[in-house]
C-alpha cells in the first residue's frame, strides 16, 4: 500500500494555499486530525465536515504493512456498507489479492493486510479480533458497549488506535468521551462546525437555517451538544405557535397518516400548503384495533366532511407492508382492498416508503416544521387533536442507566407516542431535511 506521509516528504504532492483542496483530498481542519499523532481521537463535527474522506484515508495509511488489521466500525452494517463500501473498493482495487464480496465487506490488500466493514448492531461480529486500528463513525449512534466490551479489547495486544467520529445527539456517551479525551494522555479531542470543514457555502446554511429547528441546527450543523429540551422529543413544540383551529378545504387532498399500533392504533387527517402542514383531526382506535376497523373509521369521519369525492394521499409505517393485524393480507393490502370498494367516493394515492427512516432523522424533521431556528411554525394542530398535543408535549427519550438521554423514544406509556409517529412518518417523507449541495457534494448530509 502507498505511504500517504512518505509520498508527502518525497515531493508527490504540491503545497496549496490553505483554503484549497488539499492533494489527499482534505483540507486544513481534516489534516489536523490527520497528522495528529495521539494513539485515540475523537472528533466532533457537524454534516458535511469530511468525515468519510478522512475515514479512508486514515484507513489506508494504517493498513500499509504487514499483517495489517484495519476495521470501520458504522451503528449498522448496511450503513457501514451504504457510505464506504463503493469508495473504498474503487480506491484500494490496485492492491487486492482476492476479489471483495459484499456480504463480508472486507478487501484483502497485499502483505496480507485487510479493511474491513462493520456495524455495531451485531456486537457478536465485533468481538474476537486483534486490530490495529479501527474507526467509530457516528459513534453517538451507538451502543457505548461496542467499543468498551468489544473494540477496545480488540486493540490490545496489537498496541492499536482508534479514530471516533460523529455528529452529537445531546450529553450522551460521545459528549463523555469527548470529554475524557481532553485530559486523559494518548487522547485527543477535536470539535469543528460544518462551515470550517470547507466543503458547505455559507449560502447553503442560511437555507439550512430555515429548514431546521434551532436546536438541531446547532447539533447538526454547529456540532454543539444540546441538551435537547430537557429530553422532550419534541421539544420544538410550541402550543401558542402551533395549536389552531383548522378547516377542511375541499380543494385540497386529504392526506391520511397511519401507525399501524395494536392498541391503539393512531391516524391523522391533513392537507397541507406548500411549506405548511394542517392537522384537521385525529381518529383513535382501540382497544384490539386491526385495519378494517381502522378503515370503517375513516370512512364514517371523512363521509361527515360532505364532499362527494376525495383525493387520498396515503403515508404511514413501512412495517405494515409486513404486518398483519387481521387475517392473513398486510396491513397495506387491506387498506388497498378497502379503496377498491369505494372507486366513486375515493381516489387514493400510495406515498409509502420502503422502510421507516431513522427515528432521529424522523423526530430531527418534525421538530423543524414545528418551528424552524429562524423562529417559524409550519405546522398548525387543531385543539381537537387532543391525543397528538399530548405527545408533543410529553414524550421523551428513553434514558440509558445513567439516566441520558439514548436515540431511542421512551415507549413506557402505551398510549403515547403513536399519533405523533404517524405525524413523523408523514412529515419525514413529504419535507425532508434538505441535502447540502457543495464542492464534492454527494448529494446527501454526511
Amino acid at each position: 500500500m502507498p505511504n500517504i506521509d512518505e509520498q508527502k516528504q518525497n515531493g508527490q504532492t504540491s503545497p496549496e494555499p490553505a483554503a484549497q483542496v488539499h492533494s489527499l483530498g482534505l483540507r486544513t481542519n481534516q489534516l489536523s486530525v490527520f497528522h495528529n499523532p495521539a494513539r485515540f481521537r475523537v472528533v466532533v463535527a457537524g454534516r458535511r465536515f469530511g468525515k468519510t474522506q478522512l475515514s479512508l484515508l486514515e484507513m489506508i495509511r494504517a493498513a500499509r504493512g504487514r499483517n495489517r488489521r484495519v476495521w470501520y466500525v458504522a451503528p449498522s452494517f448496511d450503513q457501514a456498507k451504504r457510505i464506504l463500501w463503493q469508495r473504498l473498493k474503487a480506491v484500494t482495487k490496485p492492491f487486492w489479492t482476492e476479489r471483495p464480496t459484499s456480504t463480508d465487506l472486507t478487501v484483502h490488500l497485499r502483505d496480507n493486510s485487510t479493511i474491513t466493514l462493520r456495524g455495531s448492531d451485531n456486537p457478536d461480529s465485533l468481538r474476537g479480533n486483534g486490530l490495529d486500528f479501527v474507526v467509530l463513525d457516528e459513534f453517538a449512534s451507538m451502543h457505548p458497549d461496542a467499543w468498551h466490551k468489544a473494540l477496545r479489547p480488540a486493540l490490545t495486544d496489537r498496541n492499536g488506535r482508534a479514530l471516533f467520529l460523529g455528529t452529537p445527539q445531546g450529553s450522551n456517551h460521545f459528549y463523555d468521551l469527548y470529554k475524557k479525551a481532553q485530559s486523559d494522555l494518548d487522547w485527543a479531542s477535536f470539535q469543528f462546525t460544518t462551515i470550517q470543514g470547507g466543503n458547505v457555502p455559507a449560502e447553503e446554511l442560511v437555507a439550512a437555517a430555515s429548514d431546521l429547528d434551532a436546536d438541531s441546527y446547532r447539533q447538526e450543523f454547529e456540532a454543539a451538544f444540546v441538551g435537547a429540551g430537557q429530553n422532550r422529543v419534541y421539544y420544538a413544540f410550541d402550543p401558542a405557535l402551533n395549536v389552531q383551529s383548522n378547516e377542511f378545504d375541499p380543494h385540497l387532498s386529504l392526506i391520511w397518516a397511519i401507525d399501524f399500533n395494536v392498541n391503539p392504533m393512531c391516524m391523522l387527517l391533513m392537507q397541507r400548503s406548500s411549506t405548511s402542514v394542517y392537522v384537521l383531526d385525529e381518529i383513535i382506535v382501540k382497544p384490539s384495533a386491526n385495519t378494517d376497523v381502522a378503515c370503517d373509521a375513516f370512512h364514517a369521519r371523512t363521509r361527515a366532511l360532505g364532499v362527494p369525492h376525495l383525493h387520498v394521499e396515503l403515508y404511514g409505517d413501512a412495517s405494515g407492508n409486513q404486518r398483519r393485524t387481521a387475517g392473513a393480507d398486510t396491513d397495506w393490502t387491506l387498506i388497498r382492498q378497502f379503496f377498491s370498494r369505494y372507486p366513486r367516493l375515493y381516489t387514493p394515492s400510495y406515498r409509502l416508503a420502503k422502510s421507516n427512516p431513522a427515528v432521529r432523522d424522523r423526530v430531527n424533521c418534525v421538530n423543524s416544521r414545528l418551528q424552524s431556528a429562524i423562529g417559524e411554525p409550519h405546522v398548525f394542530i387543531n385543539p381537537q387533536c387532543r391525543e397528538l398535543i399530548l405527545d408533543l408535549e410529553k414524550v421523551g427519550w428513553q434514558l440509558d442507566a445513567s439516566g441520558r438521554p439514548t436515540s431511542e423514544i421512551d415507549k413506557t406509556d402505551k398510549h403515547r407516542s403513536h399519533t405523533s409517529d404517524a405525524l413523523g412518518y408523514y412529515i419525514s417523507q413529504a419535507f425532508p431535511l434538505r441535502p447540502l449541495a457543495g464542492p464534492n457534494s454527494s448529494g446527501r448530509i454526511i
